[in-house]
């Protein structure tokens, strides 16, 4: 799993590629942990990218937990864009589409967070 990263105007977009799963969650949650910390009341808002994203097990929901989790303690916004069909299958079936603001594409979440 790979995770690019870019900044458009005050929003941090964030890309992994590959598979979240029970190998790559730790990674995905680790490398996480920068743009999380500055995803703030004060910071601008996280977007995660998933149009690379082919697929996402119970470890990489977890993950996703715990990353809304600590937006949410610190009064930020993190929101979700370009899921793939199944992955999001997935995180509607799990429920998650309830816990993240998701976009159809990246350019509507930029556009709804505020860019």
């Amino acid at each position: 799993m790979e995770l690019g990263s870019r900044q458009v105007n005050a929003i941090t977009v964030v890309a992994p590629k590959g598979r979240i799963d029970h190998a790559q969650a730790p990674l995905f949650q680790e490398a996480m942990k920068p743009h999380v910390a500055a995803c703030t009341i004060n910071g601008g808002p996280l977007l995660i990218d998933f149009s690379g994203v082919d697929y996402i097990s119970s470890m990489g929901l977890r993950a996703l937990m715990l990353i809304a989790r600590s937006v949410t303690a610190q009064k930020g916004t993190v929101a979700i864009a370009a899921l793939k069909p199944t992955v999001r299958e997935v995180l509607e079936i799990s429920r998650f589409h309830l816990v993240f603001k998701v976009y159809d594409t990246v350019d509507d979440g930029l556009i709804a967070l505020g860019a």
